[in-house]
């Protein structure tokens, strides 16, 4: 049977080893909190590597802002996906829109071709993607294995009923991550009305970029 596990999304070395320490299943290793995660120092990520036996999934997003990216953005974003998996990551997160508002499904099918066997988290670009519905069905066709989102909405707990919709729309052909805003504080909101899944938090609590051990800890003891 299914079982809810917990992803930290780690913006340095510090938080990795948190993650680890305090139960996380699985860490997404990203730089720049403040603009939203990008794609982590190369060398960050093999000090990670090397750290951690948990399973670690690794942000490929070359700049904060939108999620249009230009050719040579786009040729970056593949040399970064070909670079990690030398490293032995065990994924991939990421996601392109077209300037629409649409999911760039020819862009994300070949980024996901690219990463194969490993599996790929489409981000919270899809939480700014039109048409939600459709959007899903796209990210399903791209051959993702994950959905990042916040329900369309600026965190988890205005989001849940979208959450709750998608993830019944999406049944068993993708999973759906819950992740934004997301604190020991309302996780149970959430485990109340979905079935179960990965989630997905920074366990930050403070002004720094660092998870809060007792944080982690919380969340974990809730799942």
């Amino acid at each position: 049977m299914k079982k809810n596990q917990l992803e930290i999304a780690c913006f340095n070395y510090e938080s990795a080893l948190i993650a680890e320490e305090k139960g996380a299943d699985r860490i997404e290793l990203c730089e720049n909190m403040k603009l939203g995660g990008t794609t982590p120092n190369y060398i960050l990520a093999v000090r990670v590597r090397e750290k951690l036996s948990i399973k670690m999934h690794v942000i490929i997003r070359p700049r904060g802002g939108d999620f249009v990216y230009s050719d040579e953005e786009f040729v970056e974003m593949k040399q970064d996906i070909k670079q990690f998996k030398k490293l032995g990551v065990d994924g991939f997160v990421f996601g392109i829109l077209n300037s629409d508002g649409s999911v760039d499904k020819t862009r994300n099918r070949e980024l996901v071709y690219l990463a194969q066997p490993l599996s790929c988290t489409f981000h919270r670009a899809f939480d700014v993607a039109k048409d939600i519905e459709q959007s899903l069905e796209n990210v399903i066709d791209c051959g993702f294995k994950t959905i990042l989102t916040s329900g369309q909405a600026p965190s988890v707990e205005e989001g849940i009923f979208d959450l709750e919709k998608i993830q019944k729309l999406a049944k068993d052909r993708i999973e759906i991550m819950p992740g934004g805003g997301l604190r020991s504080s309302n996780i149970k909101l959430l485990q109340d009305k979905l079935e179960p899944t990965f989630y997905h938090s920074s366990a930050i609590t403070d002004n720094s970029e660092t998870a809060n051990p007792e944080e982690i800890k919380e969340l974990r003891n809730f799942l």
